[in-house]
């Protein structure tokens, strides 16, 4: 069976980040609808709404501009890999190409946290990057998953441990 490989989308980020959120890579609505967090059930945007006082009306260019805006970029730890569907579960390990985060950090020297959304997304990176981690500028945050797919924890839960990516100030 040929498998197609998907990308990842350019990092989101403004003039001044101060905290870099990492996915693990879009799922099938995201790619679909080319945002991130696209899901209607994905929590990730409520979650940043509720911590940032974004416009929740607001359609997703500015909503992701509001998030800029406060400091906050968006990227994924894969640019490119093999999965079926949009469970993470699913990444063909060995297709992974690793974004740079090495040059983005690098090129953001703002940047002093890392959050990853989910456990998928920490174990890649650790995997690609993990001379970062020994990294003392950076706080490094795991929460847990925003996806619909991690059921386990209600929204106010989720939003509960995001919370403490407010702790990540320039």
């Amino acid at each position: 069976m040929n498998e197609t490989a998907i990308q990842s989308f350019d990092a989101a980020i403004g003039d001044d980040p101060h905290l870099l959120i990492l996915g693990s890579i879009p799922g099938v609505k995201s790619l679909q609808e080319h945002a991130y967090y696209a899901h209607p059930r994905n929590a990730f945007w409520p979650i940043m709404t509720h911590l940032y006082q974004l416009d929740s009306h607001a359609p997703y260019q500015e909503k992701l501009s509001q998030l800029n805006a406060a400091g906050v970029a968006l990227w994924d730890v894969a640019q490119e890999c093999v999965r079926p569907g949009s469970l993470d579960s699913n990444i063909k390990q060995n297709s992974v190409i690793a974004n740079p985060i090495q040059a983005l950090l690098a090129q953001y020297p703002s940047i002093n946290a890392v959050a990853f959304n989910g456990q998928a997304a920490a174990k890649l990176f650790k995997r690609h990057h993990s001379a970062l981690l020994e990294n003392e500028p950076f706080q490094f945050y795991t929460l847990p998953s925003t996806s619909p797919a991690h059921a386990s924890l209600n929204f106010e839960a989720k939003l509960k441990a995001w919370s403490v990516i407010l702790n990540a100030k320039p």
